[in-house]
């Protein structure tokens, strides 16, 4: 009964999801039109005034428009030296009170740009920035050293649309304004494997603290949308993603040897993960050994039809540690939480804690994998097994399913520690095997139908998997409301 209820409510649950972070993500901009000049303008910019009210970790007391440093919003210009002037003009307010740079409306192509310290770049609602097609245009750059390699291919790899490296304090926020990297170029090169170098990523920060991206919506990625890697203390919050479902790569959000991570109220559809917890590709991030750890995604809304709803790996070689993931909804996805590891990738998965999931239309809705075949180069320590462990799976219900769960783990290195509680899956029709399980162990209860024989039935009485209770220090980060006045002229 509760099942079909359930079922009958999914759409419903879906939708009213989805309006719900459109009406509660952080720092909804206010528009408020005013008749008044605008404080310090010269002749030219008097007139009526737009003040902008939005919710930030921190206001700036400078700010500027892309327009003042001759940005030109048709759609053809490029716009790429605006950007980097305006940032390098606003770098110098990095100690005194830092700097916005507003994106007003308009159609702003664009290359590659890096951002600065206590800075925010916030866009208008009808602003969109798009990634110029100009190739010349993309710096080439190192490849990551925790992966040895462009993930594409050997060597470099394009810079992403918007990066930075060793910043504190960066927000890249809006209006609901457009990020548009205008992928199908890219995904065309990919296909027909003429790309000498790996595709950029829309959002890139590199050894970063204090990072917040809020209130956007990100089109057509050419790879990866929003990479944070080698930093701490990261929010991102009322984000849209959409790329066509079979397009490659385009994962949504992946903290990649991340430190306190908080991911709420998002809304992605994806050609890959929507979100991937990363940590460096076998002996290059075992040598790096920087891991992933302090993570909280909740309010997540997932369509998917390849890849998973929550992905951890396979890139895991600096570790995985402390994940706590609940109120997830997900239609049209191929698993809903998927473990990728294999031999050579060496360091862990540990302390996953998953709850409260609807899911719609599932090849899986459990998969764990210990021989996902995918190598930097023959170089990898085949002794460098990982360790997973300590993954615990509450009140899960899906329907429209092909199989429960596939679980494989490791020749003589099981995963161990495996917690499902309080599930129940439906199928498209009868399954002969709903489960399968291989080199696991752990413990079941309330599981319909019953979990595999590896994954002990502890009868309905027994406690449910755990999750922490404890506050972690994302949960502290409080927000403000902020002010922008721009006159209308600019």
């Amino acid at each position: 009964m509760e099942l079909q209820r359930s079922r009958s409510i999914s759409l419903t649950l879906i939708l009213a999801t989805w309006l719900l972070l459109m009406a509660t993500s952080i720092g909804p901009a206010e528009c408020i039109r005013r008749k008044r000049q605008y404080p310090g303008a010269d002749e030219s910019r008097k007139g009526e005034v737009s003040t902008f009210k939005y919710t930030a970790a921190n206001c700036r007391a400078h700010t500027a428009s892309l327009a003042d440093f001759g940005g030109v919003g048709d759609g053809a210009t490029s716009n790429t030296a605006a950007f980097r002037a305006a940032v390098s003009h606003l770098s110098q307010f990095s100690s005194s009170g830092g700097g916005m740079l507003f994106v007003p409306a308009g159609r702003w192509l664009t290359g590659p740009f890096n951002l600065t310290s206590s800075f925010t770049l916030f866009l208008d609602r009808d602003a969109v920035i798009l990634a110029t097609q100009d190739t010349s245009e993309w710096p080439i750059i190192e490849p990551l050293p925790s992966y040895g390699r462009g993930r594409d291919g050997p060597g470099g790899r394009y810079s992403s649309l918007i990066g930075g490296s060793n910043l504190t304090d960066v927000i890249i926020t809006g209006n609901n304004g457009t990020i548009d990297g205008q992928g199908e170029f890219w995904w065309s090169k990919f296909h027909g494997n003429k790309l000498k170098y790996t595709r950029g990523y829309l959002i890139e920060l590199m050894h970063s603290n204090q990072i917040f991206i809020s209130n956007l919506t990100l089109l057509n990625s050419p790879a990866w949308n929003i990479h944070p890697v080698y930093s701490s203390n990261i929010v991102v919050s009322g984000i849209t993603i959409l790329a066509p479902v079979h397009s490659p790569n385009t994962d949504g959000i992946n903290p990649d040897s991340c430190s306190n991570v908080r991911i709420e109220d998002c809304y992605i559809v994806s050609g890959d993960d929507c979100v991937a917890i990363k940590s460096g590709w076998d002996e290059y991030g075992i040598s790096y050994g920087m891991p992933s750890q302090h993570i909280i995604i909740r309010r997540l809304t997932c369509i998917s039809p390849t890849s998973a709803v929550i992905a951890l790996g396979s890139e895991m070689s600096g570790g995985i540690q402390d994940v706590r993931a609940e109120d997830i909804t997900a239609i049209d996805s191929e698993s809903g939480v998927r473990i990728k590891t294999a031999v050579g990738r060496g360091a862990y998965v540990k302390d996953i804690y998953v709850r409260r999931m609807n899911l719609n239309t599932m090849k899986w809705v459990f998969w764990m994998t210990g021989n996902y075949k995918s190598h930097p180069d023959d170089k990898y320590d085949p002794s460098a097994i990982p360790v997973v462990d300590g993954i615990s799976y509450s009140e899960v219900v899906a329907y429209n399913v092909t199989m429960a769960a596939r679980l494989e783990g490791i020749p003589n290195a099981p995963f161990t520690g495996i917690c499902i509680s309080n599930v129940t899956v439906e199928f498209v029709k009868p399954s002969k095997l709903p489960w399968y399980c291989t080199d696991v162990k752990g413990v079941s209860s309330g599981v319909t139908p019953a979990a595999c024989a590896p994954l002990l039935d502890e009868g309905a009485g027994a406690a449910p998997c755990p999750f922490p209770s404890d506050t972690l220090p994302m949960d502290a980060v409080e927000f403000q409301q902020c002010t922008y006045m721009k006159s209308n002229d600019a």
